[in-house]
């Protein structure tokens, strides 16, 4: 079985949808049959209470996988869902930005962890903390694509030129394959003229790296998570729900995926 497409969800700005997109992803491709590992490597956990599991609960998370305590194929929740497995965390990963400094090689430990299982997946997900850290440059040198969600809203241009700085020296120093596989916009406003100029920017800047779908801001998406539900499960009829399907569609067009069985319920 060839080894998994691993994509970090980046951005170092928060509340863009970031989360929302790698969580919806995730269950997605695991309904097309694929087999996918969603790692949670931010420690609000939100990609992990998203899915209905207990933060608190977990004994065994991303935190443990990177400082070595536990091997990564023990600390996985095993089929969250149907054909995706999630690494979870919680606030204990806030003091990995800490631990990790003094480690050796310590800008690969989630690359190292992760080896001995990317052959069990097909896709490999990392949510990312909004920052710049060193969790998210873990992220950055594990993965060998990234999807960078972009709010339509004229402040998530202001930080863009910083966040391809940090994917540029990463490219340069850490992770020559790193490169944008495109971006996602998200929580467009049709109603707002700001909105279209955002997207126009950002497509004028990124070219064919955009995607084709924008995700629409909805209620429905911003309630999903406190029911520990995708938008799939949630409001499977949704304008998000669509939006999500046809996004993931063009990710598997994209990657050039194959499912490994039947799609999942």
């Amino acid at each position: 079985m060839s080894v998994a497409h691993v994509l970090a969800v980046a951005n170092q700005k928060g509340g863009v949808g970031k989360t929302t997109t790698a969580v919806n992803l995730a269950h997605y491709l695991a309904r097309q049959g694929l087999r996918v590992l969603l790692v949670d490597m931010d420690p609000q956990a939100n990609a992990t209470s998203s899915l209905g599991l207990s933060k608190q609960e977990l004994a065994l998370t991303t935190y443990t996988a990177l400082l070595g305590e536990a091997a990564v194929a023990d600390c996985l929740c095993r089929d969250v869902r149907p054909g995706l497995d999630v690494l979870g965390a919680n606030a204990a990963l806030a003091g990995a930005e800490v631990e990790l400094v003094a480690l050796p090689r310590r800008e690969q430990r989630l690359r190292t962890v992760l080896m001995p299982v990317l052959e069990d997946y097909q896709v490999v997900l990392i949510d990312c903390p909004p920052s710049l850290g060193l969790l998210t440059v873990n992220a950055l040198v594990a993965a060998r694509a990234i999807l960078l969600p972009l709010q339509c809203e004229y402040l998530a241009l202001e930080g863009l030129a910083q966040l391809v700085t940090t994917i540029d020296l990463i490219k340069r120093r850490l992770n020559p394959a790193l490169d944008v596989l495109g971006v996602v916009l998200t929580m467009f406003d049709a109603r707002t003229r700001l909105a279209l100029q955002v997207v126009q920017e950002v497509r004028r800047f990124f070219g064919r790296r955009v995607f084709a779908t924008i995700i629409p801001r909805t209620v429905r998406l911003a309630e999903a998570p406190s029911f520990g539900k995708t938008i799939f499960e949630y409001d499977p009829g949704s304008r998000a729900a669509q939006a999500y399907a046809a996004l993931g569609e063009e990710l598997v067009a994209r990657l050039a995926l194959a499912p490994a069985a039947s799609p999942a319920d």
